[in-house]
């Protein structure tokens, strides 16, 4: 699912290819996708794109007379701008955005529709999409530590909450742990003042730089290859590989249809967490510490 460096890049680059520009129409292609019937996609036909931001996770298209076009990519959606006249891919597409000088596409790649479109009128209906998670760039460390200690949750489960955090999933939440040298099964009322220091500035430091180098990998146009997957992560998606710092095997818990990566050595003083399906097929043969995988 694109997290918030993907999504604010998909805001910025949206906003430098398109605004200003007139809508000449917008499509739905697939009826599942669109969750509102009012304001009609026929409305936004001859308004000028005038903002776009960015809440939580979701995409926000704001046009002339307070139309407000709101996007929630969820796993595979993606944002894709074609030039005017050009053919959109087929199965894949879910809408068009069709301005004066090219296409913005919405596409889902899959069998599952899960991405979402509503379109709503005045910004308080916009605003109503926010679902309160704090936005770490503008956070002080004081409010950054009540909020994540309002509740006893694993760290994990804390920094992954949209009702608590902005714009933070599966795969940025794994590289803030890694970066912090915390388990992501730590609990959050347990934190030491220190611990905390050390998750605020690894949220702070991780969401920043890596929205400097996806904006600096999109450079003129919107982000290609938006994956919760990179070769440059220190630990997600990494189960199997050598630790970046000290090359210890990355380990995982797998759970649903996700999985937390992290270094035991580094971050849980060697401690090999127990992933349930795993643990309870082998009990006693279940390796309690990195040592024993040797």
């Amino acid at each position: 699912m694109p997290e918030l460096p993907d999504v604010a890049v998909y805001v910025e680059k949206v906003a430098e290819l398109w605004a200003g520009q007139r809508l000449r129409r917008l499509t739905i292609v697939n009826p599942f996708l669109l969750r509102t019937v009012d304001p009609p996609p026929d409305a936004f036909a001859g308004k000028a794109l005038v903002g776009t931001r960015r809440i939580g996770k979701r995409v926000v298209l704001e046009f002339q007379d307070e139309l407000f076009a709101v996007l929630h990519l969820m796993i595979a959606g993606r944002l894709r701008s074609l030039a005017a006249g050009k053919k959109p891919p087929g199965r894949i597409t879910l809408a068009t955005f069709e301005f004066e000088n090219g296409t913005l596409v919405l596409t889902e790649a899959g069998s599952k529709r899960r991405a979402s479109l509503h379109l709503v009128r005045g910004a308080s209906a916009a605003a109503a999409f926010d679902p309160g998670g704090m936005e770490l760039a503008s956070a002080t460390s004081a409010a950054f530590r009540a909020r994540l200690t309002q509740e006893n949750h694993t760290l994990k489960r804390a920094l992954t909450d949209p009702h608590a955090f902005a714009g933070i999933g599966n795969a940025y939440s794994d590289e803030i742990l890694f970066r912090a040298r915390l388990s992501p099964l730590a609990m959050t009322m347990k934190l030491t003042d220190d611990e905390i220091t050390r998750v605020f500035d690894a949220c702070r430091a991780v969401l920043e730089e890596w929205t400097t180098r996806l904006r600096e990998q999109a450079g003129h146009g919107l982000p290609e290859n938006v994956t919760a997957f990179r070769p440059e992560m220190a630990v997600h998606g990494k189960f199997g590989q050598p630790c970046p710092v000290c090359g210890s095997p990355v380990q995982r818990i797998v759970y649903a249809e996700n999985e937390t990566n992290y270094c035991a050595r580094c971050q849980t003083g060697g401690k090999l967490l127990a992933d349930r399906s795993l643990s309870r097929l082998l009990h006693a043969s279940w390796p309690r510490s990195i040592d024993e995988l040797g």
